[in-house]
């Protein structure tokens, strides 16, 4: 582990590093902070309990570190945050499993009536460290801050069920491009480990904190050995990550080239349109793309794409 020794602060984006940054009451005032700059004045922290069901992710995943928080602000409101920093199959999925599991664990067991649906804000944060959102395209956007809302005008319809999706690959500003806390934050943690100190633009008290807390050299022995591992596992992540984009970058070219060549023979015998639709349906059965990824692959529109897959389910 000659590399780690080299790097005078740990990553905090390690399970380990996560962990020993902002998972502690008496770092707590770290993580309120972050949070506090996630949520851009929208909300402001105070304070936060850790749940006693904080917990590990699930375990066909590569482990973890989840939080599950009480927030209070400073107006009183109090609300529930789960903080969740690994790549996952299934992602949005999964984070609108977990807010609503958030959301019905607060139903009491008999009298609702009188409970009257008195339901706490509850806020999904994603750390997304490495990886980018599914079915993001060319979008370069670093933070996704998303609520429910009318389709037709954009108008918030739910206001206390939020997702704040981090997306470090897309954050690429260099130091003397910091304009804000969220930008030193960010920053921070996309590149701890490969700083070499406090540099005057992150120069306030609580990133001074952090980089105290981070000092690789100040780690007991046994808390090292939890770090490289930590790190490994991170490691191995990343580079199964990779192959696998790799893989499916291979396999979309593939099938653009497959699909175009299908589409053009096919559209000489048969018409143009009745070619591709024959494509699209052996895209769709393949279960390995999304709507907008197959048309892309086939050359035509979204809602045609939506047509054929409602004609392919109808037995058509």
């Amino acid at each position: 582990m000659s590399e780690l020794k080299q790097s005078k602060y740990i990553d905090i984006t390690t399970d380990y590093g996560f962990k020993k940054v902002f998972g502690s009451d008496t770092n707590k005032d770290l993580l309120i902070a972050f949070l506090n700059e996630l949520f851009r004045g929208r909300k402001i922290i105070a304070d936060l309990y850790y749940n006693k069901n904080e917990h590990v992710g699930d375990t066909e995943d590569i482990g973890t570190v989840i939080f599950d928080l009480t927030c209070t602000a400073d107006n009183g409101e109090r609300f529930i945050i789960e903080v969740q920093r690994t790549a996952q199959d299934n992602l949005k999925k999964r984070m609108l499993y977990y807010s609503s599991k958030l959301i019905a664990d607060q139903a009491p067991k008999g009298n609702r009536r009188a409970w009257n649906y008195a339901i706490s804000e509850v806020y999904i944060i994603v750390l997304m460290d490495g990886f980018a959102m599914p079915d993001a395209g060319d979008e370069q956007y670093f933070l996704h801050d998303i609520c429910l809302c009318y389709r037709d005008h954009g108008k918030i319809f739910y206001d206390d069920l939020g997702f704040i999706y981090v997306e470090l690959v897309n954050f690429v500003k260099a130091e003397a491009e910091l304009v804000n806390d969220l930008d030193r934050w960010l920053y921070v943690l996309k590149n701890m480990s490969s700083l070499n100190g406090l540099s005057t633009y992150l120069r306030k008290p609580i990133f001074e904190k952090l980089f105290q807390l981070a000092e690789y050299s100040k780690l007991k022995p046994e808390e090292r050995e939890m770090y490289n591992v930590s790190l490994r596992n991170k490691w191995d992540a990343e580079s199964i990550r990779s192959s696998q984009e790799e893989q499916l970058k291979r396999a979309r070219e593939k099938a653009m080239a497959e699909g175009k060549a299908e589409g053009k023979a096919e559209g000489k015998a048969e018409g143009k349109a009745e070619g591709k639709a024959e494509v699209i349906k052996n895209l769709l059965s393949s279960n390995k793309f999304s709507i907008s990824e197959i048309a892309e692959l086939a050359d035509v529109t979204v809602e045609f794409v939506k047509q054929i897959e409602a004609e392919k389910a109808k037995g058509k």
